[in-house]
């Protein structure tokens, strides 16, 4: 159970580095496309046309997005010995990251400002259903967490 315990406990802070890591490219992407600091996120065609009027900035956006989707699942898959743990790690680190994401916008640039806000997901693929109240993916990602560590438990004998 230590060993457990150790495990889970770098998988956390990976996600959490992870999360916070994720929040500073997201202010720096959020100032490019001209979202001040606490500025409510513009509705999702806004912000994907203010994306899209730098030719080069969708492709490296989305690439970027693809490539912490690997390093999640990469992450997950080291840090389990069993598909079923792995992933539950996975479904637990996405958690967390999401989570301290959100933590890590309201402590740089005072955003959301409530549960409510609004946000554009992700831009894989592109599609107005990604523009979505924080609520929902923090109610996801508590799902993910608890789904996660319940898939973690060792296996009965």
């Amino acid at each position: 159970m230590n060993g457990l315990r150790t495990r889970l406990a770098g998988l956390l802070m990976f996600a959490a580095a992870m999360g916070w890591l994720e929040a500073v490219v997201v202010v720096y992407l959020r100032a490019i496309v001209g979202i001040g600091y606490g500025e409510s996120m513009p509705e999702g065609d806004i912000v994907l046309a203010r994306i899209r009027a730098y030719g080069w900035l969708l492709p490296i956006e989305q690439g970027r997005e693809l490539a912490t989707m690997v390093m999640l699942a990469m992450v997950a898959w080291l840090g389990a010995d069993r598909l079923r743990s792995r992933f539950g790690a996975w479904l637990m680190i996405f958690g967390v990251w999401d989570i301290v994401y959100y933590v890590g916008l309201r402590a740089m640039i005072a955003w959301p400002k409530s549960l409510a806000a609004m946000d554009l997901l992700f831009l894989i693929p592109s599609h107005p259903l990604w523009y979505q109240p924080i609520w929902l993916p923090i109610l996801m990602s508590c799902l993910m967490i608890g789904a996660g560590l319940w898939l973690q438990r060792p296996a009965r004998a």
